[in-house]
């Protein structure tokens, strides 16, 4: 036994016990999630896909990553769904690749107005550097305009839109993504990670009838492991019949070996849980404890962005976003700190702190335990 690490994972264990987490990316996994990843799944190596190994020995393997697939299959309503990548960007990267030709135009949100890297950031990312990248902003209340929007992609004419977000505290319109992409031909693709819970969980308008491809990873709202899914709809099948091989090529060989089917069987047992009755009860009850906890925010003197959905933006003076970050954790409040609309401080140096409500949901949480946190954070927040 490796007594060091067993000590570290039962400080962290404890440390996820005693302490208040906000960050909307994170979120506490069940115990029957948890348990497929260490066990003798591991061992296995499964290239390929259920029926067409390059090893032999994975009928078992098989029958777990089938069932994996249709479950995500029913929850997020697709066609097809591929389970196997590692994380959020090899899938927006394989998306990207099975789409695309280098040098040709791809259309996301900037990082700065709460995009992710991989939707277009320029020279740093695969998506920036292989890609032509022109990027949309929001106003300065921190929104879509999906007017401009679409005078942009009319300008621009890119080959692929992105409607994704990691830091948007608002609703996002899937059917006006879909028409301005459809007016020039484009494809478009929905990132839903962040809202993946509440999309399944009825919460969030669904992508699934006006985009052709859905990326997302499979923990932070959707309370499963750390993987992802690339998922094909009807529209996207409609537009290229062979747009699932193109998918499934990119991932497998294009961009990975053999697939983590620990993973994949904790995606199945996650994806089961997420189509019941008390996963729609969470999923509502998360942007109920957001609105409260925003709206104590404001009360209490704060400029908040959002909120709509799990999460919201606060501004808390320029570039003062990692030293109040730093400040919450001395109390036990786990946040990140966030770039905000229009940011006049850096990456790096950030204007904001980003919150949301999922992981503590998850704990039990009701509104009145936002208020009274709320009104705790208002008061650290103005003291730094």
């Amino acid at each position: 036994m490796d007594q060091k690490i067993r000590e570290l994972i039962k400080k962290e264990e404890q440390n996820q016990k005693d302490r208040i987490y906000l960050i909307p990316s994170e979120n506490f996994a069940s115990e029957e999630v948890l348990f497929p990843l260490g066990t003798c799944l591991s061992n296995k190596y499964a290239e390929g896909y259920p029926g067409r190994r390059y090893y032999q020995g994975n009928e078992t393997i098989d029958e777990i990553e089938n069932l994996a697939i249709e479950r995500g299959k029913k929850i997020f309503r697709v066609e097809h769904l591929n389970v196997q990548p590692y994380s959020g960007s090899p899938a927006n990267s394989a998306v990207e690749m099975a789409l695309l030709l280098p040098g040709e135009k791809i259309c996301g949100l900037k990082l700065s107005a709460g995009g992710h890297l991989t939707h277009g950031h320029p020279k740093i990312t695969f998506s920036g550097k292989f890609f032509e990248s022109v990027q949309y902003d929001v106003e300065e209340d921190g929104r879509i305009d999906y007017e401009k929007l679409a005078q942009l992609v009319n300008s621009e004419k890119p080959k692929l839109i992105i409607a994704g977000t990691t830091a948007y505290p608002y609703i996002l319109d899937f059917k006006k993504f879909g028409e301005i992409a459809d007016s020039v031909g484009a494809w478009v693709l929905a990132d839903i990670s962040h809202i993946a819970g509440l999309v399944v969980g009825g919460a969030h308008m669904s992508p699934v009838d006006y985009v052709d491809v859905i990326t997302t990873t499979t923990h932070k709202s959707l309370r499963g492991p750390r993987g992802a899914i690339i998922g094909i709809t009807k529209k996207g099948l409609d537009k290229d019949p062979d747009l699932a091989k193109k998918i499934d090529k990119a991932v497998f060989p294009g961009l990975q070996g053999g697939p983590h089917e620990n993973t994949i069987a904790s995606m199945a047992v996650a994806f089961g849980e997420a189509d019941t009755l008390e996963f729609r009860g969470y999923a509502q009850q998360i942007i109920k404890n957001a609105k409260a906890l925003a709206e104590t925010l404001r009360k209490n003197g704060l400029k908040v962005f959002g909120t709509e959905n799990h999460l919201m933006v606060v501004e808390v003076g320029l570039e003062k976003g990692k030293l109040v970050a730093v400040e919450l954790e001395k109390n036990g409040i786990i946040v990140n700190a966030n770039t905000v609309p229009h940011e006049q401080g850096s990456p790096m140096n950030p204007s904001g702190i980003r919150i949301g409500t999922p992981a503590m949901t998850t704990r039990g949480w009701k509104e009145k335990d936002f208020e009274e946190l709320g009104v705790k954070m208002a008061e650290i927040i103005k003291g730094v």
